[in-house]
């Protein structure tokens, strides 16, 4: 990505999440940017154009870490850890990132619609990983669906954490938390 298409994805990733995607403008967009319009569209054809770019490239960097991380794991507790570390890490530092998608997910229209898919399809690694280690007897018996939703919803909370207390979240603090007091009870 050249440096002006990564200012504009940054500049709008900031905006969407301070402000809302409606509530951000082309125009807003550009003059915090530093460029013309038409420099814009050269990059992107529209606000849609950026905001299904910043939701691929963010899921697909998630993606991309829980498979690196994971790969070489054989224990699925293990890999559910090493997923939790990453949820944290990028909740830390994409946090305009994650509020986005939080905030798009619950709606009915087409950008709720791209989160959900991206969300949904992110949970179902999460939950192979799941059913993997049920099956190798590594994990509690239950509904794949919801430990993996949980896992996800449990990490996802943090920044409802970060908001009450008002404090930099420590990332290791916070995993050692939800590792005594989520992760250490899906162990068979």
């Amino acid at each position: 990505m050249n440096k002006t298409k990564r200012k504009i994805f940054e500049t709008s990733m900031k905006l969407f999440a301070e402000k809302g995607y409606d509530a951000t403008s082309i125009e807003e967009i550009t003059a915090n940017v530093g460029v013309a319009k038409g420099t814009l569209y050269y990059h992107f054809s529209s606000k849609e154009e950026i905001f299904g770019f910043l939701i691929e490239e963010g899921v697909k960097l998630l993606k991309n870490s829980i498979e690196i991380k994971t790969e070489k794991l054989e224990n699925a507790l293990d890999k559910i850890r090493a997923i939790v570390l990453i949820e944290i890490k990028v909740l830390v530092k994409y946090e305009d990132f994650m509020t986005i998608v939080l905030r798009e997910i619950w709606g009915s229209g087409e950008r709720s619609n791209l989160c959900k898919k991206h969300v949904f399809e992110y949970i179902q690694m999460i939950e192979e990983i799941v059913e993997e280690g049920i099956n190798k007897k590594e994990i509690i018996d239950g509904d794949k669906n919801v430990i993996a939703s949980g896992i996800f919803g449990f990490t996802c909370s943090s920044l409802i954490y970060k908001m009450r207390t008002d404090k930099e979240i420590n990332v290791l603090e916070l995993y050692s938390e939800i590792e005594k007091t989520f992760i250490k009870k899906l162990k068979r």
